[in-house]
């Protein structure tokens, strides 16, 4: 693969970050330097540890920066936990985000377990 646009992890890391954004323009103002602030910046940190993994020589880095990219994951879904019970939002305008981050979070488990399997 030449670009990391190439991989599938990242696009939907990507779709996950989009729909943060959109989600968090339902936040209320007083948020903006706060959960907006910390969900945003989390879910950019996915793809984007992804894109710095794939650019690096040996497997070992990147499955380190997938990990780091899979915690910010965790977190996006700690911050979507909080926006519904504050109440900013229902869960049931969080179910499809929810849903992505799932699925994005398998996709990395997937490519840190072949990762490792070629570098043994």
């Amino acid at each position: 693969m030449k670009s990391v646009k190439e991989l599938n992890v990242y696009n939907k890391a990507e779709d996950v970050a989009v729909e943060v954004y959109k989600i968090t323009e339902h936040l209320p103002k007083n948020e903006l330097y706060g959960l907006t602030s910390q969900i945003r910046r989390a879910s950019v940190s996915i793809p984007a540890n992804i894109a710095e993994g794939f650019g690096r020589w040996h497997n070992k880095e990147y499955v380190r920066f997938l990990y780091i990219s899979r915690g910010s994951l965790n977190e996006v879904l700690v911050y979507l936990n909080l926006i519904e019970r504050l109440g900013y939002l229902d869960g049931n305008n969080l179910t499809e985000v929810r849903k992505l981050c799932d699925e994005v979070g398998k996709m990395i488990n997937g490519l840190i377990k072949s990762l490792k399997e070629r570098d043994q």
